[in-house]
Formats: C-alpha cells, sequence, structure tokens
C-alpha cells in the first residue's frame, strides 16, 4: 500500500502550522501560495481526512493532524539526520556546529576555545548563538541548536552533559567602594546595596535571585541590562554593585569581592541524548573535553 505522504508534503504542513498559515508558510518556503494549497490539499485526500480548520483571519489544527504534526517533526528529523550521516561519509572538511553560548562566557572564557577548533577543522562552521543558559536549554531542546552552554543542575538532568567550566561568583564593586577593602562580602551584605543586573533567564540573574530566596530578601535593583561594559561602567562610577564571574573582572578600577562562604557556578557543554549528533559536533565536544583545563 502507498505511503499518503512524502518527506515534501510533510515539510509544507509542518511550515503551515509553524508558520501559522498558508501564506507565511509559503514565504518561508519561498514558493507560491497556491503550491502550499495545493499541496496540503492533495494531503488531506490522500489522508482521507482534513488537517486544519479554516477561519477567516487564521488557521486551526484538526485532532488528526495533531497526531500527524508529532510524526511528521521526527520523521523529519530522521531524515535531515540521515541526509546528514551520508554526507559526511565524505570526511570532516565541512559541516557546521551551532552552539549557545551566554555572553559572559563568550566574551571572557570561550574565545580561545572557539579558535583553537576552528584552526584543528577549519572547513567547519561555527554558527555562535548568544542567549541566557535557560533561554539556551531550551533552544536545546527545540532543536535550534546543537550544543549549549548551560548550568548544570538538576534542571538540565533530561540532556546529556559534558563538565566544562567551575568557576567562583564574586562581588564587583568600584574601587573606592567601602567592599573594595573586605576580605569578602556576606550575602546580607550585597543584598543592602543597589544591584545591577542582568535580564531575567541569564545564569547570572538566576544566581542572584535564587541567593535572595535563601535569604527572604528582595534585590535592590537600580539597574538592568545584559551588556557588560554598560554594567561595569555603571558600577565603575558608584551607582551599584553586581556579581560576575571572577575572570570578567578585569580592570584597575573595579575590586572582585568573595562571596562569604565562597559561592561557584558548574557550567556544562549540553546536547540532546536521543538526537543525531554531527560528527563536527561530536568533534567539538571532544576537543572542548581536551581543552577544559585550559579554559
Amino acid at each position: 500500500m502507498p505511503l499518503a505522504f512524502d518527506l515534501r508534503s510533510l515539510t509544507v504542513f509542518v511550515a503551515v502550522v509553524d508558520q501559522g498559515g498558508f501564506s507565511a508558510a509559503a514565504r518561508s518556503l519561498h514558493v507560491a501560495q497556491s503550491a502550499v494549497s495545493q499541496t496540503i490539499a492533495t494531503l488531506e485526500r490522500r489522508l482521507e481526512t482534513p488537517l486544519f480548520h479554516r477561519q477567516e483571519r487564521r488557521t486551526e489544527l484538526t485532532p488528526e493532524a495533531r497526531v500527524l504534526l508529532t510524526h511528521a517533526r521526527h520523521l523529519l528529523e530522521q531524515a535531515e539526520a540521515a541526509h546528514l550521516a551520508m554526507h559526511e561519509l565524505k570526511g570532516m572538511a565541512k559541516g557546521e556546529v551551532r552552539i549557545g553560548i551566554p555572553s559572559m562566557l563568550g566574551s571572557y572564557y570561550l574565545p580561545p576555545l572557539l579558535m583553537g577548533f576552528k584552526s584543528r577543522y577549519p572547513g567547519i562552521r561555527l554558527t555562535v548563538v548568544e542567549a541566557g543558559a535557560r533561554r539556551l536549554q531550551q533552544m536545546i531542546d527545540d532543536r535550534e541548536l546543537d550544543l549549549g552552554v548551560i548550568i548544570d543542575d538538576a534542571s538540565a538532568s533530561a540532556l546529556e552533559r559534558r563538565h566544562l567550566i567551575r568557576e567562583e561568583m564574586v562581588v564587583c564593586v568600584s574601587s573606592d567602594h567601602p567592599f573594595a577593602h573586605c576580605e569578602s562580602v556576606t550575602p546580607e551584605a550585597f543584598f543592602g546595596e543597589p544591584l545591577v543586573l542582568f535580564q531575567d533567564g541569564y545564569f547570572h540573574r538566576e544566581f542572584v535571585e535564587s541567593l535572595a530566596r535563601q535569604l527572604g530578601k528582595e534585590p535592590n535593583l537600580a539597574f538592568q541590562s545584559n551588556l557588560i561594559p554598560l554594567t561595569k561602567s555603571i558600577v565603575r562610577q558608584g551607582f551599584g554593585i553586581t556579581t560576575f564571574l571572577r575572570r570578567v573582572i578585569d580592570e584597575p578600577e573595579l575590586v572582585a569581592v568573595p562571596f562569604s562562604p565562597p559561592t561557584w557556578l558548574t557550567l556544562a557543554l549540553a546536547w540532546r541524548p536521543e538526537r543525531y549528533l554531527s560528527r563536527a559536533a561530536r568533534a567539538f565536544i571532544d576537543y572542548a573535553g581536551e581543552q577544559r583545563d585550559a579554559l
């Protein structure tokens, strides 16, 4: 019995779902809207069931379409994996690794790793996406990234992980701030100051909010910015203090002061365990493992 669908029709079907309509799907696939409509009509005829409730300004899935969608995504992913596996039989001359990195790590910790990998495998393209650690975790789960640097904690238990960095989180103050001459700063004292924090979803912000919850404190949020140079400037001019990974505090007008007791974060390279990983992505994982002590 011949199949009622092929990969092309499934691709069009998923595009209509993801793009929210026939016109948007046509634009994303670079085809005429009539071609999308015809493909869906043919698919519905072969399956002998409607897939969409077509209303004036929106397109809703039928119950049958929701079942098909789950299988369609799986089949398309498997087809992509098969194509990639066959392509990679030609060797490591080409390929791409899509990796997500939080900005603090991307600016201060990982450039040598990325450049070293590129030097070893010049034909492999590295696509680096900057986002908060939690957003990166979601992008890995949604298959938008091959790999990502995330916080290695219980929330990441569904992902395969390779330990990457364990680094101290310290208080960052201006050189003329009273804390600058302290051997350490308690969390209670830290929360008594105006704070400059990253936006929600970044491990920097999550670290501070977790610490506040443990103490029953409410952070005194003076500024909110994901821009590290701007945050440093605000701290340097005395409008607030913040916390960074120790290596980020690299200029004489800023001082790194440990928390009391010292606080550490563990970050890991993560990927979906059930997903096919390209040889390029596996090469990056192996290279990161080799270079871990140098990070």
